[in-house]
């Protein structure tokens, strides 16, 4: 393809992709990059915990190439939340919701964006062309192929960061054959900031840009399913699903910004939060049966905790809390027959009762 036809593609499929909805694309080359190769040492050094799903299909996490024969370019794109209020802040008594899940699920909402996005794409090529999107859903490293993309640069909280949309983002790709023309990369910006790496409460982070998932509250909430270690729990606080901390600090975030942008197509409405979710109390979570946490967390993406995973936190929680109106509630769980709940129930008892043996 000759360069202005190239030139002239690339500008109507990024002028497609904004008009469907997204707030950033942009083209990245699909090949490996410095920070997709970083992964075999990560994993090496156990930073990953145990989300074996990350060793199964690594060389294809490190090279997209080898996830579609004959790929030639990345297409990336960005969605930023809506600012909110933090209704959980300072409120023990309530669970804490990383911002991403409270709404509907985002690998529906944006998959489903961006499969409408590929259908559109074929249209703009006089042939046939092959495309595959994953919106975190298989073996690609979005957010790396996003940052050379230029919808942002990696943080030293390792979240993408856009300079005026923040790190609050939602990303996904669609890697394709077409011979596309890559935009120019984004600075970074953090300078000598430490302010994510200094307020973590657990210290996760082994260097600047290298998380250790085995130390995140986020892992320990979400994506492993045995007991949290009790060296963690305290710090947990009344975090149920994530945690957001890195991001809550960053200066990138803290900048004035009263909206998002506009949102015609309504992407950036089914992904606020739910009523239910935006500051739930610790009591409710620990009456919920499994039948009614299937129905309140029905196309969300709390889903990936399970149901006793999010009663394990809600119970850690509510031992941070102190608050004596959960004791009959965490009571419940200690007398039940799910040994992982009745350890963390016992163990929330006892810290509620340390609380109330203290010197006023």
């Amino acid at each position: 393809m000759a360069e202005n036809q190239s030139t002239d593609l690339t500008r109507r499929a990024l002028a497609l992709g904004l008009a469907m909805g997204f707030d950033r694309i942009g083209v990245a080359p699909a090949e490996p990059t410095p920070r997709t190769e970083f992964l075999r040492d990560w994993i090496g050094r156990g930073f990953a915990g145990e989300m074996a799903y990350l060793v199964r299909r690594l060389e294809e996490r490190v090279d997209p190439r080898r996830v579609l024969e004959g790929a030639r370019s990345i297409i990336a794109v960005s969605l930023a939340l809506d600012p909110e209020v933090e209704e959980s802040a300072g409120r023990l008594s309530v669970g804490s919701i990383a911002r991403y899940a409270r709404g509907e699920d985002y690998h529906r909402v944006l998959g489903e964006r961006l499969r409408a996005y590929e259908s559109e794409l074929r249209g703009l090529t006089e042939r046939p062309i092959r495309t595959r999107s994953y919106v975190d859903t298989g073996p690609v490293q979005e957010r790396a192929h996003s940052a050379r993309a230029g919808l942002g640069w990696v943080g030293k909280n390792t979240c993408l960061i856009d300079p005026e949309l923040g790190s609050h983002l939602f990303l996904g790709v669609v890697i394709s054959d077409l011979p596309l023309r890559v935009s120019a990369p984004e600075p970074d910006h953090c300078g000598s900031c430490r302010a994510c790496l200094e307020a973590c409460p657990t210290q996760a982070f082994d260097a600047p840009y290298v998380l250790d998932a085995t130390r995140c509250l986020s892992y320990w909430t979400i994506e492993q399913r045995g007991a949290i270690p009790e060296s963690m729990r305290e710090a947990l606080g009344n975090r149920v699903f994530g945690c957001d901390v890195c991001q809550e600090v960053c200066p990138w975030n803290r900048r004035s910004r009263s909206s998002a942008p506009a949102d015609p197509l309504q992407l950036r409405e089914r992904l606020a939060a739910r009523s239910e979710w935006r500051a739930p109390t610790l009591g409710w979570l620990l009456e919920l049966d499994e039948e009614q946490w299937r129905r309140a967390t029905q196309r969300s993406a709390l889903r990936r905790s399970g149901y006793r995973g999010l009663l394990r936190n809600a119970l850690v929680a509510a031992g941070n809390s102190g608050d004596p109106a959960l004791i009959s509630a965490v009571q419940r769980h200690a007398a039940g027959d799910d040994p992982l709940l009745v350890d963390h129930a016992a163990w929330a008892l006892a810290r509620m009762a340390s609380r109330y043996r203290r010197p006023q």
